[in-house]
């Protein structure tokens, strides 16, 4: 059950799952999925006439959702009500806000601005009770929740065992060291990379921009790096064969730039100063929009 316009909001803390899908929290309406205020960056030169723009700033989200509490009887309302302000506890840090309306899914990182508000008076009766809560974002974007994976190593024969019953299967396939990548996004996209051995100083190149990330390491059978350019989590580590995990920011080199995917046609290569040939580079990737 959704909201007259066909709309849901999910929030997803480590608390559990708080769905106003019209079961237990219904949706009343939702402001704030578009209507983010930009800090325009400009300069200006001695006798100039106006200014020059340099770049436009989004300031962070501010989510409101009114919902009815419901319940058989009073005495589970308030039990609801406690469950909610349990699970969007801002105590908890930052969750998951998720919009959902037909076919089109959107997250957003999120936290409660506070505890949900439950007025009185003709708000509240003996089986239902209104509210309102208010999700702050740090990040004005709204992205894709399943993540785009372009594997370097492309299969064109799998025979149909299971990994848990043959974690040594065999696969068939054309090894690939470049792709265009399309990302339609409203922004640049953060990139996950994962590097697998055997490779000698792997690098993986974005021909359109020019920039490239370069490993300044060999990586072995079974060894794997995982890198992540998002602003904010930027990191490098190197995952050895027994699955030990540990950071190894100074492996990459200095000219190396954690880029993303531009918006529009990326054309990205792979490459490594040993043979590719059974080296593999994964990349994935969520795509970034301004509003649903």
């Amino acid at each position: 059950m959704t909201n007259r316009l066909d709309e849901q909001i999910e929030f997803e803390s480590p608390a559990g799952i708080v769905r106003f899908d019209g079961i237990k929290f219904g949706l009343v309406s939702v402001d704030g999925l578009g209507g983010v205020s930009a800090d325009i960056q400009s300069q200006t030169s001695p006798f100039q006439d106006g200014v020059t723009f340099i770049d436009a700033v989004l300031a962070a989200r501010h989510v409101d959702v009114e919902f009815i509490v419901r319940g058989k009887d009073y005495a589970e309302v308030k039990k609801r009500r406690a469950e909610l302000a349990r699970i969007t506890n801002p105590k908890l840090g930052v969750g998951t806000l998720r919009y959902i309306s037909g076919d089109i899914i959107r997250e957003i990182g999120a936290i409660a601005d506070g505890v949900p508000f439950f007025p009185d008076g003709d708000n509240r009766g003996e089986r239902w009770q209104r509210g309102t809560i208010t999700f702050e974002c740090p990040s004005p974007y709204w992205q894709s929740p399943t993540t785009t994976e372009e594997p370097a190593f492309e299969p064109r024969f799998r025979f149909p065992i299971p990994f848990y019953d043959n974690p040594g299967k065999f696969i068939m396939g054309i090894q690939r060291d470049q792709r265009i990548i399309n990302n339609d996004g409203d922004a640049p996209a953060p990139l996950q990379i994962e590097f697998f051995g055997p490779a000698l100083n792997p690098k993986i190149i974005n021909n359109t921009t020019g920039e490239f990330i370069k490993v300044n390491q060999e990586l072995l059978e079974g060894e794997r790096m995982l890198i992540d350019t998002t602003d904010g989590q930027k990191s490098v580590f190197f995952v050895s064969e027994s699955g030990e995990r540990r950071n190894v920011f100074n492996w990459i080199d200095l000219e190396s730039t954690f880029f993303k995917l531009q918006v529009g046609e990326n054309d990205i290569e792979y490459t490594a100063d040993s043979d590719i040939q059974g080296a593999i580079v994964n990349i994935s990737y969520s795509k970034l929009y301004t509003a649903v």
